[in-house]
């Protein structure tokens, strides 16, 4: 019994700093992104309105990525390895990276970022200010491939059943920071 305990304390000990890694890789990829597209918002003032929200689930990767594989020779030297990573049913939530990015620092881009909203929460403002330029941001569970130094990760905004737009975005580590490489398969309604 005593050797079964080591043993999950040892499987413990190797897989925690694996999930630490990447959930500090997707803090760097969320404040990437949040950079990008919070800056031209206002700082949050009682009483603003905010017109761009974060939802706080992850978007699973669907088929749309094997659409975006096709159209690039990058990504279909590494299409194995993404393909694996397409999942539709997954359950999961930015707050462990949204907490990484904003405890202690990035104060200055936290004052821009509201609290995460559910779809339900976001429609609610929407229909209490009846405003069109308000958008979720909504943002998909990052795909990581090239030995953890790239990444694929879908970037959505949501404004009503009409108004939408959206891409990929094709991201790598160099020298450890997270860069824009491109922007691929942008469509908009």
């Amino acid at each position: 019994m005593k050797h079964y305990y080591l043993k999950i304390l040892l499987v413990f000990l190797l897989i925690s700093p694996v999930a630490l890694a990447q959930e500090t890789d997707n803090a760097a990829i969320l404040k990437i992104i949040f950079s990008k597209y919070y800056k031209e918002e206002k700082v949050i003032a009682k009483g603003r309105l905010q017109l761009l929200s974060f939802y706080c689930k992850k978007a699973p990767n669907n088929e749309e990525v094997l659409e975006v594989i096709s159209k690039s020779d990058f990504l279909k030297k590494n299409a194995a390895e993404i393909k694996k990573q397409i999942i539709i049913g997954i359950d999961e939530d930015w707050s462990a990276a949204y907490n990484i990015l904003f405890d202690n620092q990035n104060q200055y881009l936290k004052s821009k970022v509201n609290n995460c909203l559910s779809l339900e929460e976001f429609q609610a403002v929407y229909a209490q200010h009846g405003e069109n330029n308000q958008r979720l941001m909504i943002i998909s569970k990052p795909i990581y491939f090239g030995g953890g130094n790239n990444a694929l990760v879908k970037v959505a905004f949501y404004r009503s059943i009409e108004h939408n737009s959206g891409s990929y975005l094709l991201l790598e580590k160099v020298n450890g920071i997270w860069t824009i490489k491109d922007y691929l398969n942008k469509w908009a309604t």
